[in-house]
């Protein structure tokens, strides 16, 4: 039997998508921006090693109620990636151009949204301007040690020993099975994942100087895991309304990384999704439904 899509079917709501640059502290930081000025904005905060690309799925699902604000890290995308000679690589410093973007576009209050590399960025936002913070979406971003799956012994072993252990780490970091892996996790469904995700992200990683980039970061991951107990005590004291979306074939971050919120935020919601740790890759929208949701009523 055939279906005949109605013109009301066929309308896109990506109309109002944009892809803009501003200039942050000498660099070019990218962005994508949807749905209206007006409307209530959602700062997305984007993995590692992906980019504001991996929130391209749900921008038009929520752009009809919303307007999205999807940058790009330095050293990421199509952001400036300055060597690591010019440029200091910490999250510190990453959370700083991400503060002073913030700024520049006039974002009084917003709601967060990260994942992985967006927690870390992402949770040192509130931390310096606490009133800009409406509420607060996590998929897959760790943010106590029970989420760190065994995968972490090898980078901690890194982090004890960075010279020692770089040649290992830029191997499987930058590694094209390591960044399939990244998105397939153990999802029974692997066939539900494209794999031009994982191709275009290790050519990005193949990229000159990247490598050196990203092991310049990751050996700085070790002051995440430091501030763990910060970010929680903020968490504990400020309550802030917390929907967490959690891939639970996620190889790098484990399911009680998702329920330990509820720890300190006694009414975050916590959805487990069949899903990996790019659970928009897999998940899209479900994400979409319990963000809509959640976004809605509060």
């Amino acid at each position: 039997m055939s279906v005949r899509a109605t013109n009301r079917d066929l309308r896109s709501t990506r109309q109002s998508i944009a892809y803009r640059s501003i200039e942050i502290d000498g660099l070019e930081i990218f962005y994508r921006e949807a749905g209206s000025v007006d409307a209530p904005t959602v700062l997305l905060l984007h993995g590692f090693p992906s980019s504001s690309r991996m929130w391209e799925p749900l921008l038009p699902l929520l752009a009809d109620r919303y307007h999205l604000i999807a940058p790009d890290y330095p050293g990421f995308g199509h952001s400036s990636a300055p060597p690591t000679s010019d440029f200091t690589y910490t999250f510190d410093r990453l959370a700083q151009i991400m503060d002073t973007f913030v700024t520049k576009l006039g974002l009084a209050k917003y709601v967060l949204f990260v994942q992985d590399y967006g927690g870390p960025v992402g949770f040192r936002l509130p931390l310096a301007h606490p009133e800009r913070v409406r509420s607060i979406v996590v998929q897959n971003a760790v943010s106590h040690e029970q989420g760190l799956s065994s995968l972490w012994d090898a980078r901690r072993r890194y982090w004890a020993d960075p010279a020692g252990e770089l040649d290992n780490l830029k191997a499987n970091f930058t590694s094209l099975e390591a960044t399939r892996l990244r998105h397939v996790g153990t999802s029974p469904h692997p066939e539900r994942y494209d794999p031009d995700s994982w191709t275009d992200e290790h050519a990005f990683l193949s990229r000159p100087g990247q490598a050196d980039i990203q092991a310049k970061l990751f050996l700085d991951y070790r002051s995440n895991v430091a501030s763990y107990p910060r970010w929680q005590k903020w968490l504990r004291e400020v309550q802030p309304p917390m929907l967490v979306v959690w891939g639970k074939y996620d190889p790098s971050f484990t399911v009680a990384g998702a329920t330990a919120y509820v720890d300190d935020v006694p009414d975050a919601e916590v959805h487990l999704l069949e899903a990996g740790h790019f659970a928009l890759d897999e998940a899209t929208d479900k994400v979409a439904e319990l963000v809509r949701r959640f976004l809605a009523n509060c």
